[in-house]
């Protein structure tokens, strides 16, 4: 276990297309730095919407505002000796890059799937399918640019690993890294919903598995 008063701080920013399972490793992530006794806490970008930025749209300086604004309060958190863990989609390379700046201790894992397989199988809402016959507009990775990250410390391919195994992926990294003694796993089974991402949540309080 880590003395928390001992703890440097750090942001594991996870980027990708809607869908592509940002919020399901950053979940995991979580009880796995809660495990080693961490301070930790996610600021996704739904969540951080409906509170920090609400009343933003959808347009390009909207939503460099919102990822500016998770930004800045994970400097906060980063400074402050938390493990920080930021899952908004931030599809612009430029903001992407100047809260790297700003925080220094930046961990940037690209999470990848393809347009196709989110649209085919993991569209739940249908929103892709919309956004692709022009129903509703501005959607990132159809008719809205989402920019891939050139030099990311780490991808993980969410259509060939399961969620364990990107998980393991991001701990082995962030030993590799220093931010971490070990990359076991230390959760397994059901996990207590954290409240703080869009994964959907049993009625037991667990979060739902959508495997």
């Amino acid at each position: 276990m880590t003395d928390p008063n001992d703890q440097k701080g750090f942001t594991v920013w996870f980027t990708g297309l809607s869908g592509s399972g940002k919020s399901t490793i950053a979940e995991m992530l979580y009880h796995e730095f809660q495990a080693r006794g961490l301070k930790t806490e996610i600021l996704d970008g739904d969540v951080v919407r409906t509170n920090l930025s609400k009343g933003l749209g959808f347009s390009k300086e909207d939503r460099d505002t919102n990822i500016m604004r998770i930004g800045f309060v994970a400097n906060l958190l980063t400074r402050n000796g938390v493990a920080t863990i930021c899952c908004p989609i931030s599809p612009y390379k430029e903001t992407r890059d100047a809260n790297r700046e700003l925080i220094g201790e930046f961990v940037e894992v690209y999470v990848h799937a393809t347009l196709e397989e989110l649209a085919q199988n993991r569209d739940p809402k249908g929103l892709y399918k919309q956004a692709m016959a022009g129903e509703i507009t501005g959607f990132t990775g159809v008719d809205d640019p989402y920019e891939v990250p050139e030099h990311p410390e780490l991808v993980v391919d969410t259509m060939v690993q399961t969620p364990r195994e990107s998980l393991q992926a991001v701990l082995t990294e962030l030993v590799e890294l220093g931010y971490l003694e070990t990359d076991e796993v230390m959760v397994e089974g059901g996990r207590l919903h954290s409240g703080l991402t869009d994964l959907r949540v049993h009625e037991s309080g667990n979060v739902v598995d959508e495997s």
